[in-house]
């Protein structure tokens, strides 16, 4: 059978990499003492600050940590200053402040947890406030948001809509976080769709936030895939014909694997997301490895690195012909920027490949070169 033509727009931007100071540098005096609180700041710092930590909230928490064992409570207590504040507004009647506030003890909570899991129970302490969180911020945004449960597989998944201005039904973009993220991340991404009239709805699947105590990671995202995309369906001011999916590092396999069985995907945004896991796994900051095991239930190292090896795109790319837009930066330390470019060949759709020479892993440090350019071009695929 001839291979279908695709067309491929190639952007590779950013010719040259500064020679920045890493964060563990700027951050702290002296050695780092424990090699994971190192890895976390040098691979997601920069992460850290685009989706909502204040820099001198970041800097301060940073200087202050000598063991990782410090991490959940350090990160929760920088929490709730920002809670106390959001309170305080709430009580003044101040409800856009108190969002603001609110949103913003969120994400630390969030950061708190994201990846400690060697002590499980204080975890699901500071993500239960970081739910909490969220949940009182929704009313308080602008635009409002909406929570919504999705049964799937005798548990659930949770999401959170909202609405652009003006009349409905909306064009809408389903948000997928990685391995390690959540919807309470979501907040600065959300905004650059609501800006661009796309709704959206960042959510919770297998292995992620709400849905990690009883829904493991998982492979075949298809699946919990179209059962997200059933919801948005029954949502009177969406537009089903309009939907595209929006994927971040994991979240950017999981994104692919639903575009590549659900005609109802418009558009697809693949960020920073591997071709293969396991191929990268022992590019992975032990972190990640734990992480991945903790949320897969693999009962060892091994099993978690053999399962990796199944959250594959082969004989998934090449049913791929929505519309694909690839983000990836070259000096990726988790995942390596070849994996891109084998999706890129793979799939049969037209594709936009913004390979940025000085990004790291998903650009983070470079947010202003990417983000705008993939809110329009989403916009512009639903409109």
């Amino acid at each position: 059978m001839a291979r279908h033509v695709k067309e491929q727009r190639r952007i590779a931007l950013g010719h040259h990499v500064r020679d920045l100071p890493s964060f563990a540098t700027v951050c702290k005096t002296g050695a780092v003492a424990d090699l994971k609180i190192q890895s976390a700041l040098e691979h997601w710092g920069p992460r850290f600050t685009v989706n909502g930590v204040d820099p001198s909230d970041f800097k301060k928490v940073a200087a202050g940590l000598e063991n990782w064992s410090e991490w959940c409570g350090a990160w929760s207590q920088a929490a709730e200053e920002h809670l106390a504040l959001a309170e305080a507004a709430e009580r003044a009647g101040q409800g856009r402040t108190a969002g603001v506030h609110f949103t913003q003890a969120s994400v630390y909570y969030h950061f708190a947890k994201f990846l400690f899991v060697e002590d499980l129970a204080q975890m699901r302490v500071a993500h239960g406030h970081a739910v909490e969180c969220l949940n009182r911020a929704l009313p308080y945004l602008d635009p409002p948001g909406r929570r919504v449960e999705v049964p799937f597989e005798g548990a659930q998944m949770v999401g959170v809509l909202r609405l652009p201005a003006g009349n409905g039904p909306h064009p809408v973009v389903l948000l997928i976080p990685g391995l390690d993220s959540t919807k309470e991340e979501f907040r600065t991404t959300e905004q650059l769709f609501l800006e661009r009239g796309v709704a959206t709805f960042s959510v919770d699947g297998p292995g992620q936030g709400e849905a990690e105590y009883d829904l493991p990671a998982r492979p075949d995202w298809e699946h919990p895939g179209a059962a997200l995309l059933d919801a948005l369906e029954e949502i009177p001011e969406i537009d089903s014909s309009r939907m595209a999916v929006w994927g971040v590092s994991l979240g950017g396999y999981y994104g692919p694997r639903i575009a590549a069985v659900d005609p109802r995907v418009r558009a697809c945004v693949a960020q920073a997301g591997p071709y293969n896991w396991g191929e990268c796994w022992e590019m992975l900051p032990a972190l990640s490895r734990e992480a991945f095991q903790v949320r897969t239930r693999s009962a060892s190292a091994e099993q978690a690195r053999e399962l990796a090896l199944t959250f594959s795109l082969e004989g998934f790319a090449e049913r791929i012909t929505t519309p694909l837009q690839i983000v990836f930066g070259k000096q990726d330390r988790l995942i390596p920027w070849p994996q891109a470019e084998r999706l890129a060949r793979e799939v049969r759709g037209p594709v936009e490949m913004l390979m940025f020479e000085d990004g790291n892993h998903v650009c983070t440090n470079i947010p202003y070169r990417h983000r705008y350019r993939t809110a329009d071009w989403v916009a512009e695929q639903l409109r």
